[in-house]
């Protein structure tokens, strides 16, 4: 543990301050500054010796989080990172975008702001890379076994390290021109600069891993030929199909996916000339969908230089403090001020979205009526309907599955009720050989969940190759988390 006394000393969470509003609306930075060393040790001694650490139950993962809690506040940088290395291949993504269940479920949090964990995550990786403690981790003997991995998001990535590591022949193929999935198109740079994302892509290359990006698995190759070209596959292609909104006018032209928008943004940014781009600038935007992806699009059209921006929920504003029916150590439902928030747009709860109005076939509004619950389900209310402008509207209402349109008729793996692809116990699914981690076998859900999967299907792979495996498996197919989300 770190001081037995810290969190008696230092009652005050404190964070990394973002950048000036004004500053960083003007650039694709991330909007936090760097963290001080000396608040970051303060913060760690806040980490208590509470007996059974529910940030462990808190993390799919199994961070190890009071041990590097305790190195860090003794300045002993390389033992954390080794440390935080043990569990979590990529404290770098996490660090910046999990939204820290291991912090609702922190003991201290019971009656004291909780330990500053994903900000004390991060500065340890970054530490590291400045002073070159992150190196390769190549393969004492190789195996002669060779493994596809398709998807290079946090599932996909995760998988192909350990099972690199562990001396098997890894290609990881995606269908984008770069590596990273949705860490490269879907997360705008002010959440997650792409070094970070690159020079771990560097890491991974010089262990062994290939990259075989602008590949197409079911169109370029098939599936029946890449499940003949190795000894093992993984499915990571995460949960792709957007949800869609079937209401009057949603032909009209301006109406788009989330992804739609953000994917393009991200190219330009990354250097890219993409023609006929989605673009905010002087349009009155509204974004359908108040989760993490809603505020992606709404930062990004803020940078972009939008008229207005409103954000439509269509249930009601989260509490700003826990409800009874979501205790401590669950991770709540709570009103969160995202950076895009504070700088620009305005939010709207309540709000049932009926028709998208339009003239001469392009959007010029969003008919919205006031929810009320019937029967237990949302329906808007009669009487209520206004009419917001809109020149662009953004459909930022999550994602159903993994797109399954060549998967499907080419091996048909099985498939569950929501479409997600079904695997067992080992992760592998019905088709013998072929594996499945991520929101592809989970549906949606959280970086930290797809790491985890990513770990523990790579040693069901290992020891479906090998006959054993050495390597860590954190969760099962069937865990779910000590939270409201899955």
């Amino acid at each position: 543990m770190a001081d037995p006394r810290g969190f008696l000393k230092v009652t005050e969470r404190e964070t990394a301050k973002r950048r000036p509003v004004p500053v960083r609306i003007l650039d694709w930075k991330e909007v936090y500054e760097r963290r001080e060393s000396g608040v970051l040790q303060q913060q760690a001694s806040r980490c208590m010796d509470c007996g059974i650490p529910f940030c462990h139950q808190g993390c799919p993962l199994g961070n190890l989080i009071p041990e590097w809690n305790d190195l860090t506040w003794r300045s002993d940088n390389k033992q954390a990172i080794e440390r935080l290395h043990k569990t979590n291949n990529f404290p770098e993504f996490t660090g910046r975008l999990c939204p820290a269940p291991c912090e609702s479920a922190c003991v201290l949090g019971i009656n004291q702001p909780a330990v500053t964990i994903k900000e004390i995550e991060v500065s340890i990786i970054d530490d590291a890379f400045d002073n070159g403690f992150v190196q390769p981790h190549q393969p004492e003997r190789l195996t002669g076994k060779t493994v596809a991995v398709v998807g290079s998001g946090p599932a996909g990535l995760a998988a192909a390290q350990q099972l690199t590591r562990a001396g098997h022949t890894v290609a990881v193929y995606e269908r984008d021109d770069r590596i990273g999935g949705l860490l490269r198109y879907g997360i705008p740079d002010f959440k997650m600069e792409k070094r970070h994302l690159d020079r771990r892509l560097r890491q991974m290359e010089d262990e062994g891993t290939r990259f075989r990006p602008g590949v197409a698995i079911g169109t370029d190759i098939s599936w029946n030929e890449l499940k003949s070209r190795y000894d093992a596959v993984l499915i990571a292609t995460g949960a792709t199909k957007a949800r869609d909104l079937k209401i009057p006018g949603r032909d009209l032209d301006g109406v788009h996916f989330a992804m739609d928008y953000l994917t393009p943004a991200n190219k330009v940014v990354a250097g890219d000339e993409i023609a006929d781009q989605i673009h905010a600038e002087g349009k009155h935007v509204v974004i359908l969908g108040g989760g993490d992806t809603g505020a992606d699009c709404l930062g990004t059209a803020t940078r972009h230089g939008a008229a207005s921006v409103t954000t439509l929920a269509i249930g009601a504003q989260p509490a700003h403090e826990r409800r009874p029916d979501q205790p401590w150590p669950t991770f709540p439902t709570l009103f969160e001020i995202a950076s895009a928030h504070e700088e620009f747009g305005e939010r709207k709860y309540l709000a049932s979205t009926v028709e998208f109005v339009g003239k001469d076939g392009k959007v010029t509004g969003v008919k919205v009526a006031e929810t009320e619950f019937v029967d237990g389900k949302r329906v808007p209310k009669a009487g209520t309907e206004q009419i917001i402008p809109a020149d662009l509207v953004l459909l930022a209402l999550g994602f159903t599955g993994p797109e399954t349109d060549t998967l499907q008729p080419q091996i048909a793996p099985e498939l569950d009720e929501r479409g997600n692809i079904v695997r067992g116990n080992d992760w592998e699914t019905n088709v013998p050989g072929v594996f499945v981690a991520g929101d592809a076998g989970r549906g949606q859900s959280l970086i930290v969940w797809a790491i985890a999967e990513g770990r523990a299907a790579a040693a069901a792979i290992d020891e479906y190759l090998e006959g054993s495996t050495e390597l860590p498996a954190p969760v099962k197919p069937t865990d779910r988390p000590i939270s409201v989300y899955s």
